[in-house]
């Protein structure tokens, strides 16, 4: 039987906010749409089915921490990422040029070569060209790919992002060519250009000339304000193909989402409801809540009364409390589910927002709450 070719399909509008669905042969992915982060292979402190009862519908792996830890050919040779991990939804990779830039000790970016580095783990030496990138990611079977590109760290250097905008765009044509015909697949194309307007839109102009199945804000969340975040989406929001879903990379807090799909995003992944659960922070409808806070001790109220799903309103502040202060695993477990659970009720919503078109005065209430 014929794989199911990708497809998306844009189903309304509310001024920009967009409510869409993403198909692909492993399932359907409404948007806007969260998507929960499993660098190596797992979202830390929880089981697929547990993500899966959450109301996720698409999970990120990572290239750059799969290829160093467990390495693709020990994942190509159970038949993919999906068997190893024993994960039925559809899985997008990143390219793993943010953690060559964020996380290893970088020797040199090569026009030709791509980006020569040492492992974090073990000073092991990497090259990591565009094609390499493409070749991992489709022995991992990703369902959703990202070009190779640089992510340049934060600057107001004008000149350098150019040069490294030109240089991404160089490796989105050689990433592209590498993919070859892959119809049950899509190839992202990344936008780079910093925080400046004409780079930003001739970068995307000229992806929309290589022509990707969708396109992908990168370079943020890298220091910048929420206000310049906004400012970039800003530049792009009439200029984004309409026909193509919009991702936004690494972002972020229920506030950046919120001002994000006003602005047209589409797609999400960040480490925030996971990294935060393990160390004590829960998101809930009321706010943020720091568990360790020794206000807590006595407080036998659950964490979030409107949490319907998994029974998490059985575990009280004052339980809760304990087992962060005690180091207990089940703390992080408990939150971090919380987060995850959190996140795709926030994106239900805004969802039912959009299609009641109501999501204004739903971002202006939760905007600044969240």
């Amino acid at each position: 039987m014929a794989l199911k070719k990708f497809a998306f399909n844009l189903l309304k509008k509310n001024n920009y906010a967009r409510l869409g669905l993403i198909e692909t042969h492993r399932g359907k992915i409404n948007t806007p749409a969260f998507m929960p982060v499993g660098t190596q292979a797992t979202v830390k402190a929880c089981t697929i089915d547990d993500i899966k009862k959450t109301g996720s519908e698409i999970i990120l792996g990572n290239t750059y921490h799969l290829m160093i830890r467990p390495g693709v050919d020990r994942i190509k040779n159970i038949g993919g990422l999906h068997e190893f991990m024993n994960c039925d939804l559809p899985i997008l990779t990143d390219s793993g040029g943010f953690q060559v830039m964020s996380l290893s000790k970088l020797n040199k970016i090569d026009r030709e070569k791509g980006a020569i580095f040492n492992s974090h783990v073990d000073g092991k030496k990497f090259f990591l060209s565009p094609e390499e990138s493409i070749r991992i990611q489709l022995a991992l079977n990703s369902d959703i790919i990202m070009i190779m590109d640089e992510c340049p760290k934060k600057t107001d250097d004008y000149d350098k992002i150019k040069k490294s905008m030109s240089l991404s765009l160089y490796w989105a044509e050689r990433s592209k060519k590498a993919f070859g015909t892959n119809p049950h697949k899509a190839i992202f194309g990344i936008i780079q250009g910093g925080l400046f307007k004409d780079l930003r839109i001739e970068s995307l102009k000229r992806l929309i000339d290589i022509d990707f199945d969708g396109y992908a804000v990168g370079g943020l969340a890298v220091g910048e304000t929420q206000l310049e975040m906004f400012s970039v989406l800003d530049y792009l929001k009439d200029e984004l193909p309409s026909d193509k879903p919009h991702y936004l990379m690494g972002v972020g807090t229920p506030s950046d989402i919120l001002g994000a799909v006003k602005r047209g995003i589409d797609m999400f992944d960040c480490v925030m409801p996971t990294r935060s659960g393990r160390t004590g922070l829960a998101f809930t409808w009321k706010g943020r809540i720091n568990i360790r806070n020794k206000k807590y001790q006595n407080d036998n109220s659950p964490l979030d009364e409107n949490c319907k799903n998994f029974n998490l309103n059985k575990y009280s502040k004052n339980y809760l409390n304990h087992l962060f202060n005690t180091n207990e695993i089940l703390g992080s477990m408990i939150l971090t589910l919380n987060n995850i659970n959190f996140y795709q009720e926030l994106m239900s919503e805004i969802r039912k927002n959009i299609k009641n078109n109501t999501f204004e005065e739903f971002h202006n209430k939760y905007i600044n709450k969240l």
